[in-house]
């Protein structure tokens, strides 16, 4: 099947055929058609398997042979997603497929100065890809009206939950338009995120190109036993074994993400971090280090687990597993993606056994444990088993305190 037999037009065809696009994915194969007909949309797909594309594609295309220009301080399309990284990359796929269109876009978000938005939106935006908090300001202040919006894109819809947008989101579904046309995608749709979709969507068209909440095939995983005190030291020997050459790393914390950094510069490993205590545009130039080769390991928190687009990443590393299940799938598909291999490998302690067993109840697999020699852990992790149960070994009954003197019958009779 070729992208000329979805329908797109000659001009996007000629951007695809620039970037070497030729064959579209199985979500591509089955959202292009939908949207360009009009319908709503929910998709679930894994991170990687080309979901961005599937809405961008026909949305531009929609929007170049609808009539009419976008008036000031509006937009015709919104794309909301959930972290100011997600908002950079789908709005750098946005102008990649827009080449040649005469299209307007921008891409919205905190933490940056709020100004330079307000004086794009004047010109009028066909697209607009903003996080929800953001773009509520924006709307506030009047600096971008909605009542020209077309088409509402969900991107992440889950994420964006659980990073406690709900609020923010139903105060924007209350001021869209009522007739639109509404997309959701995400690589995993929790059951709040579908109930939502109940309410959103008419009639939609549903794909699940991969099963719910599935990582990527291509992707090995396994896990290696340790003691938490000693996963730092662990890491950077699995670094030096492996040699990969750039890997991913996610830590639970922003101390914790510093403070790996900091012992992988005293190692003379090139490092950067980024997590919510750094300013946007550090975050972004670490990024940026990152994809062009000049760090080897770049140490996140779960604010990049979406949204970071790294052709041929070779592996991502889980020093701390996450605390919601739905963001080790997340993690997991920074690598492996477009088709090729990688590996995700976790550093797990016993007390992390809980998180353990909600991830391999949530993908439906066990993690092979792998024990590496010379970190065998003090604290044993207990054995998980599938439906998320773990195993609890039968404790050992107590030996009497000291030794008690043995008294018979006779003596005891005797009195």
């Amino acid at each position: 099947m070729s992208f000329a037999s979805l329908g797109l037009i000659d001009q996007i065809l000629a951007t695809l055929d620039t970037l070497a696009y030729h064959t579209p994915t199985a979500v591509q194969q089955q959202a292009i058609p939908a949207v360009l007909a009009g319908k709503d949309v929910m998709a679930a797909a894994q991170t990687g398997t080309g979901k961005t594309a599937g809405f961008t594609l026909p949305l531009l295309q929609r929007l170049v042979k609808s009539s009419g220009k976008v008036s000031s301080n509006a937009a015709r399309a919104l794309i909301l997603v959930p972290t100011r990284e997600l908002a950079e990359q789908v709005h750098e796929s946005v102008r990649t497929y827009a080449q040649g269109l005469e299209l307007r876009s921008l891409a919205a978000y905190g933490g940056v100065s709020i100004n330079p938005q307000m004086m794009a939106l004047r010109k009028g935006i066909d697209v607009l890809v903003a996080t929800p908090g953001r773009l509520l300001d924006l709307h506030r202040q009047n600096a971008v009206r909605f009542n020209e919006v077309k088409v509402l894109v969900l991107d992440e819809a889950d994420r964006m939950l659980d990073l406690g947008f709900s609020k923010e989101l139903d105060q924007l579904f209350a001021v869209l338009p009522k007739k639109r046309q509404t997309l959701l995608f995400s690589a995993t749709f929790s059951d709040p995120i579908r109930a939502m979709a109940n309410r959103l969507l008419r009639e939609p068209v549903r794909i699940e190109a991969t099963p719910r909440n599935t990582t990527a095939s291509a992707v090995k995983q396994w896990l290696v036993p340790v003691d938490k005190k000693r996963k730092a030291e662990l890491f950077i020997h699995l670094l030096k074994q492996h040699a990969w050459p750039q890997v991913l790393a996610f830590a639970k914390t922003r101390k914790g993400v510093d403070e790996l950094v900091g012992l992988l510069h005293a190692k003379r490993i090139d490092a950067d971090a980024i997590h919510g205590d750094k300013p946007q545009p550090a975050r972004l130039r670490a990024l940026e280090r990152f994809k062009a080769g000049e760090v080897r390991v770049l140490v996140a928190t779960d604010v990049a687990a979406r949204g970071l687009d790294i052709d041929d990443l070779p592996a991502v590393v889980n020093v701390d597993l996450p605390i919601v299940a739905e963001d080790y799938v997340h993690r997991t598909g920074r690598t492996g993606r477009a088709g090729a291999s990688g590996e995700a490998v976790s550093l797990v302690c016993a007390d992390e056994v809980e998180q353990l067993a909600a991830i391999e109840l949530l993908t439906g697999q066990l993690i092979r444990r792998v024990e590496e020699a010379g970190f065998a852990p003090d604290h044993r992790v207990p054995e998980t088993a599938a439906g998320g149960q773990i195993v609890k070994k039968p404790k050992k009954p107590k030996k009497p305190k000291g030794d008690a003197p043995v008294v018979s019958e006779d003596v005891r009779f005797r009195r």
